[in-house]
């Protein structure tokens, strides 16, 4: 069994970011811009942002945070929004979900600039990436795919599980893994919550994208020998025997199926660390006009 460490391969990749916005500055070019809209106060949202701005900061990106109270309204949230479509300097942006339950998210992420959503969920960029045209990537599943690819796991002609089908996570990567490409040419199915018999799905599996959200659903009697395993749940489990009185697990049970694996992330650690990661390598191809030019 082989651990898939997604916080080493962040900070490799950081690395490398870091090395060529330092080229860019000196050859007098742009500083990649990425801003960040927090609205309210989720106390797991205002982690996540803050660690968002520390990763700018490391890379040598300019990073801006727009934050709002929680009765902020949907008009202003929108006029944020504009200003920042409208902003030359800003390369990218996000708007950090969820939002207060008054403001419509769908109707936020219609009014991001495609060229600028660098988190990849605007309904342009979803079609160009079922498409297989230049997209901006949802970060999580563009991080299991820098994963994928750098630890060199084959992929071609692999029977790949996801389970689970949001649109963050499950179905873009049943699109990408099937795609013909490096990482890709598997055959995919796609399970959730109304799948029958899904441990007969699983243990078909070569490679399995748990994105369920549930804490250890994924058990030893439902995976097979050799197995690949990426592991994207977060979950919060109560335990009287930490510091903080709960303990981050998997939507795998690692310690019954790690054994059984031939690479596996671990929970915290894995998949995690490579979001916000992905979030950079999207906001500096946004800088270098590299999809939409």
């Amino acid at each position: 069994m082989k651990l898939i460490d997604g916080k080493a391969l962040a900070n490799t990749i950081k690395d490398e970011i870091a090395v060529e916005v330092a080229e860019l500055k000196e050859k007098g070019g742009k500083t990649p811009h990425l801003a960040a809209v927090l609205i309210g106060d989720d106390p797991a949202s205002a982690v996540y942002v803050r660690n968002k701005v520390r990763a700018c900061e490391k890379v040598g990106f300019k990073s801006t945070l727009v934050r709002k109270d929680a009765d902020t309204t949907e008009e202003e949230v929108l006029k944020i929004v504009e200003g920042l479509n409208n902003d030359p300097d800003i390369d990218g942006f996000i708007v950090q979900l969820p939002l207060p339950k008054h403001i419509d998210e769908e109707k936020v992420n219609l009014a991001i600039d495609p060229k600028k959503d660098v988190d990849g969920f605007h309904p342009m960029n979803v079609g160009r990436m079922a498409l297989g045209l230049p997209s901006y990537l949802p970060a999580t599943p563009f991080g299991i795919m820098q994963m994928l690819d750098r630890y060199e796991i084959e992929t071609s002609g692999k029977h790949c599980v996801v389970i689970g089908r949001s649109n963050i996570v499950g179905t873009p990567m049943s699109i990408l893994l099937s795609r013909k490409a490096k990482v890709g040419n598997c055959t995919v199915t796609l399970t959730h919550s109304r799948t029958k018999n899904l441990k007969a799905e699983t243990l078909r599996a070569d490679i399995i994208i748990a994105a369920i959200g549930r804490p250890d659903y994924l058990t030893a009697d439902m995976v097979k020998e050799g197995v690949v395993i990426i592991d994207v749940g977060i979950n919060r489990v109560d335990d009287a025997s930490r510091k903080r009185g709960y303990r981050l697990v998997g939507d795998a049970d690692f310690e019954g199926v790690a054994p059984k694996s031939s690479f596996i992330t671990p929970v915290p650690g894995g998949v995690g660390p490579m979001t916000i990661t992905s979030l950079l390598m999207n906001t500096l191809k946004s800088s270098r006009k590299e999809i939409y030019g």
